[in-house]
Parts: C-alpha cells; sequence; structure tokens
C-alpha cells in the first residue's frame, strides 16, 4: 500500500507513535444495471490487496486537500472511474488502529456518496492497493464487515431520501 509522503516524512519524526490522520470513504452508486421489481442501486466496491476484502474506495487525505476532492481523486487513481461528490455522509473517528509496520494512527474519516461521470464506465484495480474493482447490486455485494455495510446503506438511504437522511457517523447516542 502506498504511504503518502507527508506520513513518511512525519513517521521519520515521530516513528511508530499515534497519528491523527485525515481519511475519507467514498461510496460511489449508480442506477441498477439489472432489472427486478424492486430496483437497488450499484456500489462500486474494490477488492483490496492487504487483505482481499471488498471495500468502498478509501484513501488519505493531503495536507490542504479539501475531503470531497480527496474522494474524487482516490476513485479516480484507485479504479480509473471520473467521479463528482454528491453528499456528506458523516464524519467520525476510526480507530486507533496498529498497521502491520506497528504504525498506529486514528483516522477522522468523512464519508461521502459519489455518482460516476460514465454510469456505463467499468472499474479497473488502478493501483497496487486493490486486485479488483466492480459494480455490484446493493443487495449481492460481497461486503462482510458491518462498518462498511452500514456506511453503503447510509448512502443508499442519503440517496433515495436526501430531505429527511440523518447521518449515524460520528453521532453517539447519549
Amino acid at each position: 500500500m502506498p504511504i503518502p509522503e507527508f506520513i513518511v516524512e512525519t513517521r521519520k519524526k515521530i516513528g511508530t507513535d499515534l497519528m491523527w490522520v485525515p481519511a475519507v470513504a467514498a461510496i460511489v452508486l449508480r442506477d441498477a444495471t439489472t432489472k427486478s421489481d424492486w430496483a437497488v442501486p450499484d456500489v462500486l466496491l474494490v477488492k483490496r490487496a492487504d487483505n482481499g476484502t471488498w471495500t468502498p474506495v478509501t484513501g488519505i487525505a493531503d495536507p490542504g486537500e479539501e475531503p470531497h476532492d480527496a474522494a474524487v481523486r482516490e476513485v479516480l487513481e484507485e479504479t480509473g472511474l471520473a467521479a463528482r461528490a454528491a453528499a456528506l455522509l458523516g464524519v467520525g473517528v476510526v480507530g486507533p488502529v496498529t498497521h502491520a509496520n506497528g504504525d498506529r494512527a486514528t483516522y477522522m474519516s468523512v464519508q461521502l456518496r459519489l455518482e460516476p461521470e460514465d454510469p456505463s464506465a467499468e472499474p479497473r484495480a488502478a493501483d497496487d492497493e486493490n486486485t479488483d474493482a466492480r459494480w455490484f447490486p446493493v443487495s449481492q455485494m460481497p461486503v462482510e464487515d458491518p462498518k462498511w455495510r452500514l456506511a453503503i446503506a447510509d448512502a443508499v438511504a442519503q440517496r433515495r431520501h436526501p430531505g429527511s437522511y440523518q447521518p449515524r457517523l460520528g453521532l453517539k447516542k447519549r
């Protein structure tokens, strides 16, 4: 997995100490391509090279980069698809995480819903972070992690009912 240069430089100074990292999760949806009585949208997923799991596109925002710009950039870098930000889904903390190399990080995750510029375009694994990239009907997606299933469900809910959508990420019941 390529590590952004600013992280590499910071790690030279702090070693594996806990680091606060700005991150994005891009939930890309398009209208369903399969016909059924209850059409659900398709979701763009990537198969991670490090652990073989299917997830939405994720990445680290560069210093000064707006989250929506980072999400658009990550989708293009990882899948070759041009997309545009459509909605903010939520903001929350992920971690702390200890990576295989011992680096520790807590991520401020900004989840966004994106739409493809060309809904008929087919994705590909465009970098070494992923081994595959595909569209899946939301009802048949191979995502197992509950946090990603919830994020994708939130994106579908926001797309279907934008006026009544209430974000869950980052909101804790008190």
